[in-house]
């Protein structure tokens, strides 16, 4: 009797599950303009470690939401990974269809070769992110590309000194797109502003033939004949721009101002979207499964090995500049992971420094000390991941500086007070 009430159990989930894939097409067109509604998230929509409520927000009307799932940065990615699977779980657990999108930090390199690799390498990260889920299922959306800033350099005070090309930024996003559609077997989406695709990317068929999340604000999706990528005189011209001079897009971003607390969401806003087609239209999105094989889960403790490939150390008065590669066991390089000048303890003092680190491209970094007194100082340049994905390794360095002259002291700043700034005047507060 027990035997048969399992298997009596589980056979009635199969059907429930099924008969929710099967009612997909029933999906309910709530979002304004009678479309079909979604909402993405992110760590900031976890304020104090709160969580969501998936099933007041599908209750009011949401079908799908996009989940942060990675980003170039290792902070902010540790941020994404400790709310994904909770946040896919729990959304697919009320009905709500889930997408991930991974935040883009273009390379500081010049190169064709330098550029793809280094998008093939951000490519790996996501599909071992997504392997680490167990891969697609049924109520998966495909990936994201959330490509929006240019920047590659910042100065030291941090504002932007060198951007990307147009070129550079379009084969990075190309080749990115390709590695997780030949990966997953299903073709991501680009997410961007259409002022960023029409000045930081080249028109290409190729680019062209992603869906496109388009983020354009202050137009209300509701209006009769309302749509993105409109500007004064005309419209943005990019690689989704059609000779009717509108956008072929695929979701729409039309806010960053939505009630938060309407969707079951904490805090006080979160992005809205619409889906730009019918019912089975959506559903087209959700076909192929991808299910990883155990290569394409994320390795734990991976050997590196660390190289040196340039160190410039003179004087007092001088920044000390460190550029490092680390490499997997194939040379390719690392996916996560920084780099640190750590003093040596038989030194007579562990002076006080400050050190900034620059990432380059996948696996190389330009590490700045600052402060250094003049003497010669033993230690070594490390290297650890945080997310253990990559073996910690060091390298001994000997730094000698000499003094030079002192440089005057530095003007004291007054504070800027700026006005307040309302940040959704002229959005749209669904």
């Amino acid at each position: 009797m027990k035997k048969l009430l399992v298997t009596l159990s589980a056979t009635i989930f199969l059907s429930l599950s099924i008969q929710s894939i099967a009612s997909a097409t029933d999906m309910p067109t709530l979002g304004p303009g009678a479309k079909i509604a979604g909402i993405d998230i992110s760590r900031w929509q976890h304020p104090n470690e709160k969580t969501i409520d998936f099933a007041k927000m599908h209750a009011a009307g949401i079908t799908f939401v996009m989940i942060k799932g990675s980003d170039t940065r290792d902070d902010a990615d540790l941020q994404a990974v400790k709310y994904l699977k909770g946040d896919r779980a729990a959304a697919q657990a009320a009905g709500i269809y889930t997408g991930f999108y991974h935040f883009a930090t273009l390379p500081n390199v010049t190169t064709a070769s330098a550029i793809a690799r280094d998008a093939r390498v951000q490519a790996l990260k996501v599909t071992w992110r997504i392997a680490s889920l167990g891969g697609f299922n049924a109520m998966d959306l495909p990936i994201a590309l959330d490509i929006e800033n240019n920047c590659i350099q910042l100065s030291s005070t941090k504002v932007c000194k060198k951007r990307a090309s147009r070129s550079a930024a379009t084969l990075w996003s190309k080749t990115f797109l390709k590695s997780i559609k030949d990966k997953t077997g299903r073709a991501p989406f680009i997410y961007s502003s259409p002022h960023f695709l029409e000045a930081s990317m080249v028109r290409d068929k190729e680019l062209a033939a992603y869906p496109l999340w388009i983020a354009q604000y202050a137009i209300d999706p509701a209006r009769d004949g309302a749509k993105p990528n409109v500007k004064k005189g005309g419209c943005f011209v990019h690689s989704w721009t059609t000779s009717q001079c509108s956008a072929n897009w695929t979701f729409w971003q039309y806010t960053s101002c939505g009630i938060a607390p309407k969707y079951g969401v904490p805090g006080t806003r979160v992005d809205l979207n619409v889906f730009g087609g019918a019912p089975d239209k959506f559903q087209t999105l959700l076909t192929g499964n991808w299910i990883p094989d155990p290569a394409d889960q994320m390795p734990q403790g991976e050997a590196s090995t660390i190289v040196l490939t340039s160190v410039l150390a003179t004087t007092t008065n001088k920044s000390v500049t460190i550029t490092v590669d680390v490499k997997r066991p194939d040379s390719s390089p690392v996916v996560t992971g920084s780099v640190k000048y750590y003093f040596d303890a038989t030194n007579p003092s562990v002076p006080k420094v400050t050190q900034s680190v620059a990432r380059e491209t996948s696996g190389t970094w330009t590490l700045t000390i600052t402060g250094i007194p003049a003497g010669t100082w033993l230690g070594n340049v490390g290297f650890k991941d945080e997310s253990g994905t990559h073996a910690e390794v060091k390298t001994a360095l000997v730094l000698t500086v000499e003094q030079g002259p002192t440089p005057p002291p530095a003007p004291v700043k007054k504070p800027v007070i700026k006005p307040a700034v309302d940040s959704c005047k002229n959005q749209i507060r669904n």
